[in-house]
């Protein structure tokens, strides 16, 4: 068994594990996807996973004299690694022509295999077997693999079933080359992609850049379609950690025939980002005093953020005040009845933003004797403190008295985050 070392120029860090609780990892699949270039995108980018991957793979029940072997490779110019399984008198055997579902599922039952690549490698199985169920009208039970059911493709489901446990990441997949032509099947010539794969992949990109052939295998969808892959990229502010490129057997005309993986970690940022609902209407017959009262119950309501009024000049010259609510998106009608109980607006106008906000916290500090809360903001330069103004309400005295305890709430404040 062969492994080729990370290329001379990669960090050592690269040797070790890495340790993410937000890890998420995009897969480029400029020449296509197939379970080996999976594997070897992986691999590339976690050489460490090697090993692991590896024992997994023998630990199905796959026999001792089938070859793993990781290359290195080169394809126009890009470099890489290639996922191999040797090949051996094991995958034309009759037998394995044509194999149960329920035959592979209770071997990968009866492995010594941990408990979450198990459960991987049969999740990825039963994505394929419930597709060709559909495509043959048969129940899930009953379909018995052709391809997928040889020595080769089962080391691709249970070493990607691995990589998947051990990474424990976000997965995401970019757009897919449809490929043209047909390609030859056990049940015949079958169009690309094929009947399976196009069922697999319902949900996800694809574009057609004029290469001729199969590009993504049924493998290579059954794997995307488990891990959720078509998800929207993450927006936030995220970190290059790593990056892999795995190739495929076939040679493609004026391209690299290569999956490129980017594994990320989420950043931390100052701001956070989350949608708020925004309601906007005018009032020009409302009483001031009525309209206050009505304002206050508004702010009051549990899913009101914020209760805003300006004056303008409405129609027919009269004085109007404008008001805006912003609010939980989630509870626009409840909001949006309680604007109508108490104003008199006739008409509200709403839309759903998004919003950045400051990540922000709240403590106590003792300012004299007096209780006073904290507001932190965590500005790009560095936290900022301000004092709870309903908590100067309290204060006895006049405005003096008031800026003197702010001051030394928010000095002491200072000082405790300095520490």
């Amino acid at each position: 068994m062969r492994w080729a070392h990370a290329p001379t120029g990669r960090p050592d860090s690269w040797t070790q594990p890495l340790a993410s609780n937000h890890m998420h990892i995009h897969l480029d699949a400029v020449g296509g996807i197939a379970g080996d270039m999976f594997i070897a995108a992986v691999l590339d980018g976690f050489p460490d996973l090697r090993d692991g991957m590896i024992a997994a793979i023998r630990a199905s029940g796959l026999p001792a004299d089938i070859g793993l072997l990781v290359d290195e490779h080169a394809d126009h110019a890009l470099t890489g690694l290639r996922f191999k399984v040797e090949e051996a008198h094991h995958l034309h055997a009759p037998e394995h022509k044509h194999t149960a579902f329920r035959e592979i599922r209770s071997m990968l039952e009866h492995a010594p295999l941990d408990t979450n690549v198990r459960a991987h490698s049969i999740g990825i199985f039963t994505r394929v077997a419930e597709a060709e169920g559909k495509v043959h009208g048969l129940p899930t039970d009953e379909v018995s693999f052709h391809e997928l059911g040889e020595w080769d493709s089962i080391a691709d489901i249970v070493g990607a079933a691995f990589l998947i446990s051990a990474l424990d990441a976000q997965w995401s997949v970019s757009s897919l080359p449809q490929g043209r032509g047909q390609v030859k099947t056990a049940h015949g010539n079958l169009p690309v992609p094929v009947p399976a794969t196009v069922l697999l992949l319902e949900g996800f990109d694809f574009h057609d850049d004029g290469v001729e052939g199969e590009r993504v295998t049924p493998t290579g969808a059954a794997i995307i379609s488990y891990l959720h892959a078509n998800r929207p990229h993450s927006r936030k502010s995220r970190r290059l950690l790593r990056s892999g490129s795995g190739f495929g057997t076939r040679k493609l005309p004026g391209m690299s025939n290569v999956l490129r993986l980017m594994a990320f970690e989420e950043t931390q940022q100052a701001t956070e980002s989350d949608r708020v609902a925004e309601l906007v209407f005018e009032i020009d017959d409302q009483t001031s005093e009525d309209l206050a009262i009505g304002l206050d119950k508004l702010r009051a309501h549990p899913s009101v953020l914020d209760v805003m009024q300006t004056s303008m000049f409405g129609k027919k010259g009269r004085i109007a005040v404008r008001v805006q609510v912003l609010t939980d998106p989630s509870d626009i009608e409840n909001v949006l009845e309680a604007c109508f109980a108490e104003t008199t607006t006739l008409g509200v106008r709403y839309q759903v933003l998004e919003r950045r906000k400051l990540r922000r916290r709240q403590t106590t500090i003792d300012a004299d004797g007096r209780t006073v809360r904290i507001k932190i903001a965590e500005r790009p330069g560095g936290p900022t403190v301000k004092a709870e103004a309903d908590d100067l309400l309290k204060v006895i005295g006049d405005h003096d008295e008031r800026e003197r305890v702010r001051r030394l709430a928010e000095y002491a404040s200072n000082k405790k985050e300095e520490q």
